[in-house]
């Protein structure tokens, strides 16, 4: 070892004798300094602004544009001006025979230059741990953990790059052939995970190898072993090629042993690559304040309930618009999607089945007029170049799996303990399942999922149309994330007047009915309500009468007219509602909510105090004065405004009390547009938010699964402007400029020795 050390204390000496060192260092302390103060400048004056500043540990270091990702994106310019001397120096020089000569091992030699050029790397991360420091007493709460993280990642990436380029350094003795060939190495290591990803095993050797994007997860704060491994296994494998190149000039080897050296070095690090990039063998920590990169609390029940093996099918219809999630080459990426829940369940197993059948992507088919599914099918496949084992015909699938209620998009089946569920690609911008969606289907495997049932029969809305008062968006939706069939309740529909009520129904909506129940119908609702079991009831002000006989049975009715109110930008039937004060949260939980809640043509709700339900008041009218009016008027007649006004009027309630051992619970809404499409896609309404609060309450709060995190600490910059501009000079100007002096001074020095 201490020949190792001089070895490295020479090189080092050597380094700072030339100027690149020097340049190299001031360039990268300008270029770092610059983007840092630029964002602190930039979140100051946002702060005073009055702007809401979040998660400023991440914002300022990692993401699209943090100072860590920046300083990813130039590290692979430097370490070439850095490693192209360190050996083909030597070899120019002549003084290569002379070590080569010397009783000193070659492993030595290589060992102490690598080790030289890892203690420069070092200054580069004391430059930015310096710049950590003073976000330390700039950031309020700064995550260190979190910062730390993407040190240790960007130092392992910057050795690797080194070690690559020692190796180049070795191949010739002209240094800038060795600059270039570091850079050939590095763009081909970021480009060859896109090599061969359509063939078993070698996409899995190709995509280990490729070092693009490789210290993303620990600059945003996750430290994988597979990823340390990754650098520490890449690293040994070109330095032992530095050190096989190095031996053909002092011992005398035949080809053959030559390559077989080479092989076998090349082999065993794949093979460890191989294994320790596995999911089994991964281990994990996750350095965010807030354990952002790791499952919620919540998902993490779901996960430990889970012991036997998963399996995660993916059903890849080439004809459809997003075809290209489940294509060969994509299928690591993919896989690496799930890395949160494998961490956890190792035992996860993804499958892809690739077949063609009528879609609904309609581009592809007005692009290519005339041609029939299975052509279609053919050309893609062509121009795709895939290399397929099995494209199943529409025959063939349909034999597996029934996909025509999935509208033949891509989807997935998630099957565990005999049990499967959908797991659905949606037609937003980021398309793949996140937490929610996954712990979801999860859970639905091992509790069961909420059976939510609307009644039909008497022109109630629908749930398998688009119009703005129907409800396909919020409920039966496929493509939409939020759609609660794709968060963990089933969603179905059912003739009251002509069928029994299911018994494993958890929720009967009646949604706003425009004619009279049969006799028989209103004996299973009541006798469902019996039961002990939930109901929601949405009523509108024309139509209320037809939920008379069941209302009443609750000890509850509606106002025969609409509930209207002053406004001077809205119509008089258009309410602007305000959550009840001080609801009891041991009855129901609902989110604070700052988003307005409107109702559009709503009756109020009137409670008999004999009524056997304790009821809550969810919604109501705001403190302007409201009456009793028909609907559709455009202004409140003078006449109206001399009666009494009504205040604080119930528009939705909540009904609960105990029998057969549970709580039974019972939604009253004067308002039934509450849930239509038209609302809930309303913008900058809480609506949404306030109807997923109540089927969570209805579920038990089981579904949807709450993924939120707890809020970030480091949301303040506690520098003035005046400090930032300061700093900002000394960072970017003295700092630099004592460098330059520094690096002068050394250098005269040696010259006039």
């Amino acid at each position: 070892m201490k020949t190792i050390y001089r070895l490295a204390k020479t090189e080092l000496n050597t380094m700072f004798y030339s100027p690149v060192a020097w340049v190299v260092l001031v360039i990268f302390s300008i270029q770092s300094s610059w983007k840092f103060f630029d964002s602190i400048e930039r979140f100051e004056k946002a702060q005073k602004l009055g702007m809401t500043l979040e998660n400023l540990s991440q914002t300022v270091f990692s993401g699209f544009s943090g100072l860590y990702t920046e300083m990813q994106n130039y590290l692979y310019l430097y370490v070439p001006l850095l490693t192209m001397g360190l050996i083909s120096r030597e070899i120019n020089s002549g003084s290569i025979k002379l070590l080569l000569s010397s009783p000193i091992k070659i492993k030595d030699i290589v060992l102490g230059k690598f080790l030289a050029i890892a203690s420069y790397c070092l200054l580069f991360m004391g430059i930015l741990g310096i710049l950590a420091l003073y976000a330390y007493f700039s950031i309020d709460n700064l995550d260190i953990k979190f910062v730390l993280s993407g040190l240790i990642g960007l130092y392992l990436l910057i050795c690797t790059y080194a070690a690559i380029g020692l190796f180049m350094s070795c191949l010739t003795s002209y240094q800038v052939v060795a600059a270039i060939s570091t850079l050939v190495v590095l763009a081909g290591l970021n480009f060859i995970g896109t090599l061969w990803q359509g063939v078993d095993y070698v996409k899995d050797i190709t995509y280990f190898l490729s070092i693009a994007g490789r210290a993303n997860e620990m600059i945003e704060g996750l430290i994988i072993s597979k990823d340390v491994f990754y650098f520490i296994l890449v690293s040994s494998l070109f330095i032992g090629l530095s050190i096989y190149k190095l031996q053909t000039g002092r011992d005398a080897q035949t080809t053959s042993k030559r390559v077989l050296k080479y092989t076998a070095l090349v082999s065993v690090v794949l093979a460890l690559g191989y294994i320790t990039s596995r999911a089994p063998l991964s281990f994990y920590c996750d350095m965010t304040h807030t354990k952002s990169r790791t499952l919620t609390q919540n998902s993490l029940e779901v996960v430990k309930k889970m012991e036997g093996p998963i399996t995660i099918t993916t059903y890849v219809n080439l004809l459809d618009v997003n075809y290209f999630l489940g294509l060969p080459v994509s299928q690591n990426q993919d896989i690496s999607s799930f890395e949160k829940y494998s961490r956890f369940l190792p035992q996860i197993k993804m499958d892809y089945v690739y077949y063609y059948d009528t879609s609904n992507n309609t581009e592809l088919y007005n692009q290519n007029p005339g041609l029939n599914d299975k052509q279609l099918a053919q050309k893609m496949v062509e121009t795709q170049d895939l290399k397929l084992k099995k494209l199943y015909t529409p025959a063939e699938i349909s034999k597996i799996i029934n996909l025509k209620p999935e509208q033949n998009r891509v989807v997935r089946t998630v099957e565990y303990n005999g049990k499967k569920t959908f797991l659905r690609i949606f037609d937003d911008m980021f398309k793949i399942p996140m937490e929610k969606e996954i712990s979801a289907s999860l859970k639905r495997l091992v509790i069961s999922p909420v059976q939510i049932v609307f009644a039909t029969g008497n022109m109630e809305r629908s749930i398998d149309k688009k119009g703005d008062k129907n409800y396909k968006t919020g409920f039966n939706e496929i493509s939409f994330r939020y759609s609660l069939i794709n968060q963990g309740f089933d969603v179905s529909s059912m003739d009251i007047n002509a069928q029994n009520i299911p018994g494993e129904t958890s929720i009967l909506i009646i949604a706003d009915p425009k004619t009279e129940f049969s006799q028989g119908a209103i004996n299973r609702i009541n006798n469902y309500i019996d039961q002990g079991k939930n109901i929601m009831i949405l009523a509108e002000p024309e139509t209320n009468s037809a939920l008379a006989k069941i209302t009443q049975k609750l000890g509850v009715s509606f106002t025969k007219q609409s509930i209207v109110q002053q406004s001077a930008d809205n119509a008089p039937d258009y309410l602007v509602t305000q959550m009840a004060k001080a609801i009891d949260t041991s009855i129901i939980k609902l989110n604070k909510n700052d988003n307005p809640i409107p109702l559009l043509g709503v009756s109020g709700i009137k409670i008999d105090s004999k009524t056997n339900f304790k009821v809550t008041t969810l919604l109501q009218t705001n403190n302007l004065p409201a009456w009793e009016a028909p609907l559709g008027i455009n202004t409140i007649p003078e006449e109206l405004k001399k009666e009494p006004s009504l205040s604080g009027v119930p528009l939705i309630a909540a009904l609960t009390r105990n029998i057969n051992g549970k709580t039974q619970k019972i939604i009253l809404s004067g308002d039934a547009d509450l849930m239509g499409n038209a609302e809930l896609s309303r913008g900058g309404s809480g609506t949404f938010q306030f109807v997923t609060d109540i089927f969570r309450w209805f579920s038990n709060y089981e579904f949807p699964i709450d993924t939120t995190r707890p809020k970030s600490v480091d949301n303040i910059i506690t520098v003035s402007a005046n400090q930032v501009f300061i700093s900002k000079i000394i960072f970017i100007g003295v700092f630099p400029l004592l460098i330059i002096l520094s690096g002068a001074f050394i250098l005269i020095r040696r010259n006039r020795r």
